[in-house]
């Protein structure tokens, strides 16, 4: 019942994304590929005074991996930057371990757990957390 669920919020997220599109220029724009299969995206951020005032993502890819990428985009958006570095490592945590902490503050990526079992779609998953991450070092 729970993996149905989750299936369906994936698949919402995938076919509705959130936070597709672009932003005005003057923000950070980051072009990312997933390194073992053929998934692109850009990210770009608004960043300010130590919070991410919007984020928008464009991409081609896997359901997992755009899914991923709206998910991730809804759940930061608005957060500090100390609060998105413990949202990346928990979602970093359980795609790799399958163990975060706190799979809570994850919302609806948390429906991502599943993932875990399916070692060759790790980097589909992390693709948009992986990007958003090196985002952050270059603003």
């Amino acid at each position: 019942m729970l993996d149905e669920l989750y299936r369906k919020m994936v698949m919402d997220h995938y076919r509705n994304p959130r936070n597709k599109g672009k932003l005005p220029e003057g923000t950070v724009r980051l072009a990312y590929k997933n390194p073992t299969c053929g998934d692109v995206m850009v990210l770009y951020l608004d960043v300010g005074e130590d919070r991410i005032h919007d984020i928008r993502f464009e991409g081609e890819g896997c359901s997992i991996s755009m899914a991923s990428c709206s998910m991730m985009t809804e759940l930061v958006k608005g957060k500090s930057l100390t609060e998105v570095q413990v949202l990346i490592t928990q979602f970093t945590k359980m795609i790799k371990d399958g163990n975060p902490e706190d799979i809570d503050l994850l919302e609806d990526a948390a429906s991502l757990s599943g993932v875990h079992a399916l070692r060759a779609r790790h980097n589909c998953a992390l693709m948009g957390w992986q990007a958003l991450q090196k985002a952050l070092q270059i603003q």
